[in-house]
C-alpha cells in the first residue's frame, strides 16, 4: 500500500447526502477480485447517460455534462467532500478500490458508514470526519469561482486552505500510523513473518503428524 504523505489539491464537491457504495461502484462491477480498473466506473450511474458494463471502454460513452466529476475544473482533484453518511449501503471494499484507482485520496464529511471508514485504512484512503458548519463552508469554497485547495497534512492531522485557514481533524493513532507507513493487513502481519514461522517450526517439532501429507 502505498505510504500516504503531505500533500495539496483541489477539492471535489459532491454535494449529496448518504451516497451509498452502489452509487460509488455499481453491481455489475463486482466480478473482479483485482484492486484496479475502478477508477472509470466510478460513481458510473451518475457520471454517464449510459449503463456501463465492465470492461466497457468509457472513452466513447455520453457522460451527464451537470454531474461534478465531468466538470473539467474538477478533473484533477483528488479530494472528495461529500455530506453525511458517506459509504453507506452494502460492505463492498470495491467502493474504495473504485475511489483510489481514480485518484481520490481523502474523502471528507460530517459522518461515513462504520464498514466503509474501516475499508478505507486498509486501501490507503483518509477518510476525515468535519462538523456540519465546517463542511458547508468548504462547500462554499468548493463550489465558488475559484474553487477550493487544500493541503492535507495527516501527520499534523490537519487541512489548511490556500487562505492558511487551518480545520483539525482527529484519527485513531494505530490507523494514523497505518496510513502515514503504508501498511495494510498483510503488511502488518508480515511484519512479524519470523515470529510465524519459528512458531510453525515448533508446531512441526512438537506434532509432525499434522504435517504429514496424506494422500
Amino acid at each position: 500500500m502505498e505510504p500516504f504523505g503531505k500533500y495539496c489539491s483541489g477539492v471535489i464537491p459532491l454535494d449529496r447526502t448518504n451516497v451509498d457504495t452502489d452509487a460509488i461502484i455499481p453491481k455489475q462491477f463486482l466480478k473482479s477480485v483485482e484492486r484496479s480498473g475502478f477508477g472509470d466506473n466510478l460513481f458510473d450511474a451518475w457520471r454517464y447517460l449510459d449503463q456501463g458494463e465492465p470492461g466497457q471502454d468509457c472513452s466513447a460513452r455520453p457522460v451527464a455534462p451537470g454531474f461534478v466529476l465531468n466538470q473539467k475544473r474538477y478533473r484533477d482533484a483528488r479530494i472528495l467532500l461529500a455530506r453525511d453518511n458517506f459509504g453507506c449501503g452494502s460492505s463492498r471494499e470495491h467502493a474504495v478500490w473504485a475511489l483510489r484507482d481514480y485518484g481520490i485520496r481523502t474523502v471528507i464529511a460530517p459522518s461515513f458508514a462504520d464498514i466503509f471508514f474501516n475499508n478505507c485504512f486498509k486501501n490507503g484512503l483518509l477518510p476525515v470526519s468535519l462538523p456540519v458548519a465546517d463542511i458547508d463552508r468548504l462547500f462554499d469554497l468548493a463550489q465558488g469561482d475559484d474553487g477550493l485547495n487544500l493541503e492535507v497534512d495527516l501527520e499534523r492531522q490537519t487541512l489548511t486552505t490556500g487562505e492558511g485557514r487551518v480545520y483539525r481533524f482527529e484519527l485513531d493513532e494505530f490507523k494514523q500510523h497505518c496510513l502515514i507507513e503504508g501498511l495494510d493487513d498483510i503488511a502488518l502481519t508480515l511484519r512479524y513473518e519470523s515470529d510465524i514461522l519459528a512458531y510453525e517450526e515448533s508446531r512441526r517439532a512438537q506434532m509432525p503428524w499434522l504435517f504429514e501429507d496424506i494422500t
